[in-house]
């Protein structure tokens, strides 16, 4: 008789992470930078000792202690096949990269390196003419703008977890079809029927949704009904299964504690009225290409101390933190360029992934060239020809090998097998006269 539970002890050290040598290694401290890519000024702020601090929070915030009973002496092989983490990214280029060996490497990299893909739900171009929606794919196909049908099919197929953005987003530019009315308590009746349809068509397909996007400064961003955040998730509330995650998403986590105190107090004021948010959603956008090269020479711009304070500013609001959108560019093409964009990426993903209360990481523009006009060309974690960069093994490294737990184990004369992993989905699997067996397990 099998049993199994999760148990809080001292865990035998012979377990270990599966690592794989990255093909481009990433230089995670001042020794291992050689080339000098980032400065003194750089790793003074992510020194030795804060790389240990981030070590620690990931020990205790993403692994569990677990045991499973076998019969004794039983060798044990366990493998983890999924993240309880979100490692998402928008998957808006969706079979629009020119080619079909593109669109599928493309596809194989939601499939082998992220776990979520926030799919365009943008109403504007969801339903550019009224009563017309672009669910199902048609001759009449839009840059960026997907038909969302075959996205959610691709990630039910795949179990790949669905993130609809957004169903109500408030600046006019990116979200209202032209026909929209330019009268409040008109938009109002297409708000909710646009919900409504939104939650009868999809119902539980799409597990997570950016309810309302961006809602802070919206005396800037044209008109909206009175109270539209409020609304937008109370017939969200009304319409939608239960158990669909409702996100609200906004504020960029390099502005400071000023604008994120302004955000916390719009989402604390709408928990207070009654209203069910799941996740609260910052984003992170260094658009400038002269960012990069600013961070890399030491300036204090999202600097350890920086993250963690923003963090914990959000925190207040009692509810767990996604960072939702994250725009890191290369200043150039040049491989240095690339280099900089990678090291501050996985410094960052590594200092998010530490801190309880964050739960999701997702990247923006998978790949160079294929953001919104205005964002930076060289965004993504491939080229323009699909092609890694070395952000790419950043997170292949951390994503897949770093924080993926697989070992072999025997079982003490007790039968028992104990592990500390990364919090997921396992298969544990044994053999005996009998032959294999294996049963799912989960680290919570």
């Amino acid at each position: 008789m099998l049993k199994k539970r999760i148990i809080s002890l001292s865990i035998l050290s012979f377990c270990i992470s599966c690592l794989a040598n990255a093909q481009i290694a990433i230089p995670g401290s001042a020794k291992e930078d050689g080339d000098g890519i980032m400065s003194e000024g750089y790793w003074n702020f992510w020194n030795e000792a804060m790389q240990k601090e981030i070590d620690e929070g990931i020990e205790k915030n993403r692994k569990g202690d677990a045991i499973v009973t076998v019969p004794a002496g039983t060798t044990v092989k366990i493998e983890q096949i999924s993240h309880s983490f979100i490692f998402g990214a928008n998957i808006f280029l969706f079979n629009q990269l020119g080619s079909e060996e593109k669109n599928e490497s493309y596809k194989k990299t939601f499939t082998t390196l992220f776990n979520s893909a926030t799919i365009p739900f943008y109403w504007k171009t969801l339903e550019p003419v009224k009563g017309k929606p672009r669910y199902e794919p048609s001759s009449e196909d839009i840059y960026r703008r997907p038909s969302t049908d075959q996205i959610v099919d691709f990630c039910e197929q795949n179990g790949i977890i669905s993130k609809g953005h957004a169903i109500i987003y408030g600046m006019r530019r990116w979200a209202h079809p032209e026909w929209m009315p330019d009268d409040r308590k008109a938009m109002e009746k297409e708000f909710e029927a646009h919900i409504k349809e939104l939650a009868d068509r999809y119902k539980d397909r799409v597990r997570i949704w950016d309810v309302v996007n961006e809602p802070r400064d919206q005396a800037n961003r044209g008109m909206m009904p009175d109270d539209y955040a409020y609304k937008t998730f109370r017939w969200a509330m009304e319409y939608f299964p239960s158990d669909v995650q409702f996100n609200i998403n906004d504020i960029d986590l390099t502005w400071g504690l000023t604008y994120m105190r302004g955000y916390v107090e719009i989402v604390r004021n709408l928990i207070d009225r009654g209203i069910r948010i799941d996740n609260v959603g910052a984003e992170i956008h260094l658009m400038d290409p002269i960012v990069p090269p600013m961070i890399a020479k030491g300036d204090s711009i999202l600097t350890p101390a920086q993250v963690k304070d923003n963090i914990r500013c959000l925190r207040e609001t009692e509810r767990p933190v996604q960072v939702s959108e994250v725009t890191i560019c290369s200043p150039d093409e040049t491989q240095r360029g690339k280099m900089t964009q990678a090291i501050i990426a996985r410094n960052l993903y590594r200092l998010w992934f530490s801190l309880d209360g964050v739960t999701g990481i997702t990247w923006w523009n998978v790949v160079d060239g294929g953001g919104a006009n205005g964002e930076p060309s060289y965004s993504g974690i491939f080229d323009a020809q699909m092609n890694k960069k070395p952000a790419y093994y950043a997170l292949d490294e951390l994503i897949n090998h770093e924080w993926k737990t697989s070992c072999t184990i025997k079982a003490d004369k007790n039968g028992e097998v104990r592990f500390r992993g990364f919090k997921g989905k396992y298969k544990i699997s044994w053999k005996d006269k009998k032959g294999w067996h294996t049963i799912d397990y989960v680290i919570n």
